[in-house]
């Protein structure tokens, strides 16, 4: 071993080591790094002008249309979070499942499905649902531990259901990787993996792994009911029709807004990015209508409009300058430009609306600072990840991934142990930036490694990095709101024999490939 690679070594030991000491990760990232770019200057082994390689770096990051995806995302789902559509969504399906055994728990993941579906952002979805349920279930008998592991693996899902913003994440990085691998294969016009085709492959993992989790419960309600009781039915509460009325109220309008993000990505009517702005917009939207219902004829009016404007635009195409264009065309043109009139005047209604309770400037606030942090992450791993390679430590991570033995299945098994064992103590943003760059590139040069399966075993992976004790983010931030009869070791308990569910999701992927990579196939039309 060289001097480089020592120093490349040294560098990911160092910055693991100041992470898990607790500094902040985006200046661990790039001041170790830069750190280590002066010393290998001085010991002749770097060349410290390989740094004006990270401006344009940066400035492509900035630039990144698909990155832009992720404030938008992140915004409508504390749009949702402080209108409490999320609140009456679990209210209501508790209601309807809480009568069986086992039943709150069913209805508490169920509702987790959606709401991970429609914030995508774990932190927001474990803090609703563990103020809301938690007490509920405690309320109603529950095990204190099954109600905690359910809560927090439930929130989980928000990173492996799309729109996940650590499947945007991700996405960036494995498109960079795969480019990357190909290049250094010699294909000079690189195929690309999107972040559509990522959320397309993890449709199905997700909904497997939600399916286990409910296999877990109904097997806790059979084997052991005292841990789950039944709810006593409550008189007061609708039934019949009225109950029916009501489940339809607060399921509609998430369910569609759901709908209409992920279908447009995987019909591939729409990008992420343009899919997250049409969330974001649809988010405002439902929010003026809950938090003002009296003012809320020009929301509804601009919802219409922009269903309308859809359907439009799915049967004429809209584009100006045709040399074909007839009088259906100028027609349907001027109609799209009223349809858009009349959405601009119900967003700005709807803003007002909102901005006169106080909660859009708190939901830009939360955006804002959420994006920052991210961001400011990426540009230290860029830093990080330029530094690496211009030690040697690309090609030192393939030559080793490439001698272990059991060939492909060797290496990423090691990896994925490897990324399995580093989320005790860092999370997957941290992960993401900091790993996923160094090991992606060779493992997609190795024969037969689909990146989009690659990308969904290390999200699958990722996520029992939010619950395994002693440091997943989702523990803590249940910890924060849980009652005080909720201990801290009945946390960490809980959330075990969920870890496994999602270790035995790992098996079944590794397994079985075609659960990730059979849906964004049929889609591409390969």
């Amino acid at each position: 071993m060289g001097l480089p690679e020592l120093l490349a070594i040294l560098l990911v030991v160092a910055v693991c080591g100041l992470l898990m000491a607790g500094y902040p990760v985006a200046f661990t990232l790039g001041g170790v790094a830069l750190a280590f770019a002066v010393l290998g200057d001085l010991l002749g082994v770097m060349q410290l002008s390989l740094l004006g390689a990270l401006p344009p770096r940066v400035f492509g990051v900035m630039t990144n249309e698909v990155l832009l995806a992720i404030p938008l995302f992140i915004l409508m789902g504390v749009m949702l979070e402080r209108s409490r559509i999320a609140e009456e969504l679990l209210e209501t399906m508790g209601r309807l499942f809480g009568s069986l055994t086992g039943g709150l728990a069913i209805s508490v993941t169920i509702v987790g499905v959606l709401l991970a579906a429609a914030k995508g952002v774990v932190g927001a979805t474990v803090v609703t649902m563990g103020l809301i349920t938690l007490p509920a279930m405690l309320r109603h008998g529950y095990n204190a531990r099954l109600a905690a592991g359910t809560v927090a693996a439930t929130a989980t899902l928000a990173q492996i259901m799309p729109p996940a913003t650590v499947l945007v994440l991700l996405g960036d990085q494995l498109n960079n990787a795969y480019q990357a691998a190909q290049l250094a294969e010699g294909k000079f016009a690189p195929d690309q993996v999107s972040v559509g085709d990522l959320f397309a492959g993890a449709v199905v993992p997700a909904l497997a792994l939600v399916g286990l989790y409910l296999a877990f419960q109904i097997a806790v309600a059979v084997l052991r009911p005292a841990a789950c009781p039944a709810i006593p039915p409550d008189p007061a509460a609708p039934h019949g029709w009225a109950m029916a009325q009501r489940l339809v109220e607060v399921l509609v309008a998430p369910v569609a807004l759901i709908v209409v993000v992920l279908g447009s990505i995987l019909g591939g009517l729409a990008t992420p990015t343009e899919a997250a702005g049409i969330g974001a917009f649809g988010a405002l939207l439902l929010t003026a209508r809950k938090v003002a219902p009296a003012r809320s004829g020009p929301a509804l009016a601009a919802i219409v409009a922009l269903v309308a404007l859809l359907a439009l635009r799915s049967v004429v195409d809209l584009r100006i300058g045709r040399a074909d264009a007839g009088v259906l065309h100028v027609v349907a043109i001027v109609a799209a430009a009223g349809l858009l009139a009349v959405a601009a005047f119900g967003t700005f209604m709807a803003l007002a609306a909102i901005a006169r309770t106080g909660i859009l400037a708190d939901a830009l606030g939360a955006t804002t600072q959420v994006t920052a942090m991210i961001f400011a992450i990426l540009i230290g791993a860029t830093m990080f990840s330029l530094v690496f390679r211009g030690l040697g430590g690309d090609e030192m991570v393939q030559r080793a991934l490439a001698q272990l033995p059991g060939g492909v299945a060797g290496a990423i098994l090691t990896v994925m142990v490897a990324m399995f064992l580093l989320g005790f103590v860092m999370d997957a943003f941290e992960i993401i930036f900091v790993v996923v760059p160094i090991v992606a590139p060779p493992l997609l040069r190795m024969p037969g490694v689909d990146p989009v399966w690659l990308g969904i075993l290390m999200a699958v992976n990722l996520q029992t990095s939010y619950l395994h004790p002693p440091l997943g983010p989702t523990l803590f931030y249940l910890r924060g709101v849980a009652p005080p009869q909720v201990t801290t070791l009945d946390i960490y308990i809980g959330v075990i024999p969920f870890v496994l569910i999602q270790l035995a999701m790992l098996v079944v992927l590794w397994s079985w490939p075609g659960l990730a990579t059979s849906l964004p196939h049929a889609l591409a039309g390969r």
